[in-house]
């Protein structure tokens, strides 16, 4: 989820508070049922987050996605060029700023998805979830994925959507070459005796949001080796500037693009300069949408986050 738009920020925050804090899923879930299910007319019937059983009589040609990071999924999958609709922030690959927008994120054009009539909508649980039900009165397959909040998670949403458009082996490669990605930078941040304290943000002055322990941002932070002085709260929470100067984070990232110099400002904030990451200018921008969705790319957010916190591990 990219977090764009200031206005969306709290209630997509609150939306993702309670996808995190939902179980996880397991990795490869619908794998079993989608084998025993096929029929001698080739039907197969796969299994999306909500339990719901999504029998295709074929494998489908065209896909509608209603969240970037699924986007980003059918892409590395090799299936974006089926995809015939999407969000207004599916920004990678380049390829995908092409496609018809049908959804903002919070709420979708259901009229429109309708008319466009694809083989199958990869819907998720943040938002207006009655549009899955309008989807579906319509005759349309939808196939919904829970918000990840773990790396686990991403994994599973990678096979469960390549499962519904019979593309396994391709998923297998994809998580393979992200576990070798993390795997990488775990080894050149072993040698690391003292984990630095981090603060993210994800929202700025006056409104401030950081992330904590049920998230997926946690997780990249921890398989980064960086210690995120939240990791006490849980989810996507809104803090006080006093008590980000008391926990006195030795590094601060912000993942905020869509205000003038958001760096600066955060240098700049009255009161702050006795905070160590101030004093030292340890200040990152880093991409959102890298950083925050949950998609195919999370090996390179890891190694993203961990570069720019210990950029002596990787001059080695």
């Amino acid at each position: 989820m990219n977090f764009l738009s200031k206005k969306y920020l709290a209630p997509l925050a609150i939306a993702l508070l309670l996808a995190g804090c939902s179980d996880t899923k397991e990795t490869g879930k619908g794998t079993e049922e989608s084998d025993s299910s096929k029929s001698e007319t080739g039907s197969y019937t796969v299994v999306d987050d909500r339990g719901v059983e999504v029998t295709f009589e074929e494998v489908p040609k065209t896909i509608v996605s209603l969240q970037p990071s699924n986007t980003e999924i059918l892409f590395e999958l090799g299936a974006g060029d089926q995809i015939i609709g999407a969000s207004e922030y599916d920004t990678y690959p380049e390829e995908a700023q092409k496609i018809e927008r049908v959804t903002d994120t919070m709420t979708v054009n259901t009229e429109r998805v309708i008319e466009l009539g694809p083989d199958v909508v990869f819907a998720y649980t943040i938002g207006e979830e009655s549009h899955v039900e309008q989807l579906e009165n319509a005759g349309l397959k939808v196939f919904v994925i829970k918000t990840a909040a773990t790396v686990d998670d991403v994994y599973g949403d990678i096979q469960q959507m390549a499962e519904v458009l019979k593309l396994e082996k391709e998923a297998d490669d994809i998580v393979s070459n992200i576990q070798g990605q993390i795997e990488a930078v775990q080894e050149k941040t072993a040698s690391i005796d003292e984990k630095k304290k981090v603060y993210f943000e994800i929202s700025p002055s006056p409104d401030i949001w950081s992330v904590g322990s049920g998230t997926f941002q946690q997780e990249i932070i921890d398989l980064a080796g960086v210690e995120n002085i939240y990791e006490d709260q849980q989810g996507w929470f809104a803090v006080s500037e006093e008590d980000v100067i008391t926990r006195n984070p030795e590094a601060i990232i912000s993942t905020v693009n869509y205000t003038e110099d958001p760096k600066g400002e955060i240098l700049s904030r009255e009161g702050w300069s006795t905070i160590s990451a101030i004093q030292n200018e340890e200040v990152f921008l880093l991409s959102p949408d890298i950083m925050d969705r949950p998609g195919p790319r999370i090996g390179e957010a890891v190694e993203l986050i961990a570069e720019t916190i210990y950029p002596e591990a990787f001059k080695k």
